[in-house]
């Protein structure tokens, strides 16, 4: 929609218990990091979304998973209205390669609201992404035939719309989820519902992955504005 540091171990402090300014002295280093970055961020960071936009919620990183890589470039999508059936959402983190030109003061780590929905449809569907000055723009599904999708991915850090979700369930725990056949990592905090509709959705995505995307009426171009 910070990135806490590790504990040293000299001091007594476990990773779950990490203090300001301490310094990672373990061989487990970055992974070690990525983990407690994890546990301690996601847990606290995306309850408190869910809670504040209970009914304007769509991200997904699903059957698939997002196993490749980001470039670290946010990329807008919008759609006039999507529905779902078997939808799952958790906390996780995204990685650029290393040294990436991208990783800012992040460390090469995006924060993210993952998402999966089994099968999705989506009206009017546009995707931009700004670079440097232009947009490539991406337009389909709005005639007479949709935009559709199984096995549907995204990682989010921002999103907003009107929600309404079938047999909600909030607070799994992400490694238990079962209503996409994704799961998350132990410990993170996540929902999941048999069905979503969203009307008027926004997203900024870092990734996306689907098993099958069909883009009936595809038109890509580059435009001086996004979506």
């Amino acid at each position: 929609m910070a990135s806490p540091s590790d504990a040293n171990p000299s001091n007594g402090n476990t990773p779950e218990q990490p203090e300001s300014g301490s310094v990672p002295a373990t061989a487990e280093g970055p992974e070690r990091r990525g983990q407690v970055r994890l546990r301690r961020a996601a847990i606290m960071a995306v309850p408190a979304t869910l809670a504040a936009a209970a009914l304007a919620v769509l991200t997904a990183q699903g059957a698939l998973g997002v196993q490749f890589e980001i470039s670290g470039m946010p990329f807008t999508v919008t759609a006039k209205s999507l529905d779902g059936q078997g939808f799952e959402q958790f906390g996780d983190l995204d990685n650029m390669i290393k040294n990436s030109p991208n990783e800012g003061d992040t460390g090469g780590q995006v924060l993210v609201m993952t998402s999966a929905i089994k099968t999705a449809t989506l009206d009017s569907l546009c995707q931009s992404v700004d670079l440097g000055g232009i947009n490539l723009l991406i337009k389909a599904g709005s005639g007479a035939t949709k935009v559709t999708a199984t096995d549907l991915t995204t990682d989010s850090t921002q999103l907003s719309g009107d929600a309404t979700f079938g047999n909600i369930e909030i607070g799994n725990d992400a490694s238990k989820l079962t209503k996409a056949g994704v799961q998350g990592k132990p410990g993170v905090f996540s929902q999941q519902s048999d069905t979503v509709h969203i009307d008027n959705l926004r997203q900024t995505n870092y990734a996306t992955t689907a098993g099958v995307f069909k883009l009936p009426g595809l038109k890509l171009s580059f435009s001086d504005s996004g979506c």
